[in-house]
């Protein structure tokens, strides 16, 4: 018998886990690092970089909803918690869908303010996406003991 899930599934058991996530927190966090960074920009010698305070909130907001989705995997509805350990197991497969997330956020703000063109955005969109993935991963591996917690 074959146990492997195919992305649809794994798509699935991730989103569920996320269902849970801390977005008010992440929200509010993301927007505080996106007026620091701009505010920071407003201090000399430098001017402020839209593109870089709104890519740096997207990534903390992503990073907090993924992380906070996962930090008590055993509070929530039944199928939300087999979702997060699930994730918790799978630290990189969960991680891939936030960091979809991001990129998919990041693209249109590289696209608007970086002027970049199509691609040019795309690029630096999808290495957002990958510093996502990676951090998310490595956070999430290191939360991997909860999943047998009880």
């Amino acid at each position: 018998m074959n146990n492997e899930l195919t992305r649809r599934e794994e798509m699935s058991l991730a989103g569920a886990a996320l269902r849970g996530a801390p977005w008010k927190a992440a929200a509010i966090s993301g927007g505080v690092a996106t007026g620091a960074s701009l505010v920071m920009g407003l201090l000399p010698p430098n001017p402020p970089d839209v593109t870089w305070a709104l890519s740096l909130g997207i990534t903390l907001f992503t990073l907090v909803a993924a992380i906070g989705s996962v930090a008590k995997p055993h509070v929530a509805d039944r199928v939300t918690r087999q979702a997060r350990v699930w994730s918790l197991r799978h630290p990189f497969r969960f991680s891939l869908w936030p960091a979809a997330g991001a990129a998919v956020l990041m693209y249109p703000v590289q696209l608007v303010f970086d002027g970049e063109g199509p691609f040019g955005a795309a690029w630096d969109a999808a290495w957002g996406g990958a510093l996502v993935y990676l951090i998310a991963g490595v956070l999430t591996l290191t939360l991997k003991g909860r999943a047998d917690e009880r």
